[in-house]
């Protein structure tokens, strides 16, 4: 069999370093886009290019934006004494799908893993620890949204700990999420019932 000449190989190669991309996908995608015009190509590139110079960091609740604070945190219809704790930008995402929640978000960047090294200092846990510091009397109640994985209930179980002095109302998302599932792949209905069903931990 000949071999792919090298830009075409490159590209494939660079498809299958993404996540969920295997190298069937990453031909696929390659092959794909060689059928399309050089003004497409250069629209996608550019995309690319400029996707991290674009984007920044929530100084409030560590999301992607395109400025500091983000839209939800400077909404003024939010509730604020509602936070929602969550292990990635896409599940704030997910969350938002369903119409059900007002409040404001906190993104960790991840979950307690000792296997793969994360720890809770892996995490943006110091930033939601200095957030709640400083909201005293106005944080009401914290939901803990991470996945329902022993990660997840890792994370949770040491956020509730981590928190309880503190004097408030802890949540879990209700058990409208399967054992083992993610909050990323959720349909908006489980979520909303997830949502609705939160309980004290």
């Amino acid at each position: 069999m000949s071999r792919l000449p090298a830009p075409i190989q490159n590209l494939i190669d660079e498809f299958s370093r993404l996540p969920g991309i295997g190298p069937k996908t990453a031909e696929r995608l390659t092959f794909y886009l060689l059928k399309n015009s050089q003004d497409q190509l250069n629209q996608f590139a550019d995309r690319v290019k400029n996707l991290q110079a674009l984007i920044t960091v929530c100084q409030n609740c560590q999301n992607y934006a395109l400025k500091s604070p983000c839209e939800i945190c400077s909404d003024p219809s939010r509730q604020k004494e509602i936070i929602c704790i969550v292990s990635r930008p896409v599940d704030v995402v997910a969350i938002e799908k369903t119409g059900e929640y007002k409040g404001l978000y906190h993104i960790l960047g991840g979950a307690i893993n000792p296997i793969e090294g994360i720890s809770p200092e892996n995490l943006k846990i110091k930033q939601l620890e200095n957030r709640l510091n400083s909201s005293i009397g106005q944080i009401k109640e914290i939901i803990v949204a991470t996945n329902s994985d022993m990660e997840g209930e890792t994370t949770a179980l040491y956020l509730a700990k981590l928190f309880k002095p503190l004097n408030i109302n802890i949540t879990r998302l209700g058990r409208g999420l399967p054992v083992g599932a993610d909050v990323e792949y959720a349909d908006e209905v489980t979520l909303a019932y997830a949502l609705k069903g939160r309980r004290q931990m």
